[in-house]
């Protein structure tokens, strides 16, 4: 996957800068796992000596850590703060040393997926049930860089699927609430149960209009009663980089 690399810098039309790495045009395209790995690859070398990372969660932080411990047995030397349970029982298992939120005075740098991301850089998180802790990670991070594959880009939020996280017996106040802010409320389930996050409380899947400004509906969200945290990101990343049908992509915020 790494061979055949190529880069070219330029100016994105979102008016953030670029740079490209990956196959020539006219090569086999990437599917959406290797651009997945690809970008998750990429950002796994972004990572550098005694930093305190924010480990995040998905499919795509799936290949972001197994890179990661194949570096470590190389020699890196790191320690990672997870956004989840889950993320955390995989660190442990491939060899990543691991440190608490509590413990770690700084976090450097926190590299995480993302369901949906705009052209302001403003995202939704949450697909993976972890975003009230990578949200807290986040925020804690020096610098912020999301990883995705191409059909995480998208010209507007509006019509995604936001999620929200809220203690069980609020749901169903919350349902109530929402309907009235426009949206559609689903109560998430896993293989036929109801889920429940690694804080104990369930997650409600919010579906707006496709013309709604999520940002502005997310601070009203926010404000309710009932709802611990939204799945909406405002522009706190500094970098994503994407995986590409011919490699990987970055684009900066400025």
């Amino acid at each position: 996957m790494e061979g055949g690399i190529s880069a070219e810098g330029g100016t994105s039309a979102e008016g953030g800068t670029l740079a490209r790495h990956g196959r020539h045009r006219g090569e086999n395209m990437y599917s959406t796992e290797e651009q997945k790995k690809a970008a998750a690859w990429r950002a796994a070398m972004e990572v550098t000596d005694n930093m305190v990372l924010g480990l995040g969660t998905g499919s795509t932080v799936y290949y972001l850590i197994q890179k990661l411990s194949e570096r470590i047995r190389g020699g890196l030397n790191i320690h990672a703060a997870a956004t989840s349970l889950g993320t955390e029982s995989l660190a442990r298992h491939l060899g990543i040393p691991l440190i608490s939120l509590r413990d770690a005075q700084t976090i450097h740098l926190a590299i995480d997926g993302v369901d949906a991301i705009d052209p302001d850089f403003y995202s939704i998180k949450g697909g993976g049930g972890a975003l009230f802790r990578e949200k807290i990670i986040a925020c804690r991070a020096r610098q912020v860089i999301w990883i995705m594959d191409r059909s995480k880009l998208v010209k507007s939020l509006g019509g995604c699927v936001l999620p929200v996280e809220v203690p069980s017996f609020a749901v169903p106040y919350v349902e109530e609430q929402v309907k009235k802010a426009g949206f559609i409320p689903k109560l998430r389930l896993k293989d036929g149960n109801i889920f429940v996050t690694d804080n104990g409380n369930h997650i409600l899947d919010l579906t707006g209009s496709k013309d709604m400004n999520y940002p502005a509906a997310a601070h009203r969200l926010k404000a309710m009663t009932g709802i611990l945290e939204t799945g909406l990101f405002r522009d706190i990343c500094g970098k994503i980089i994407i995986g590409t049908e011919y490699g990987t992509e970055e684009r900066h915020h400025i």
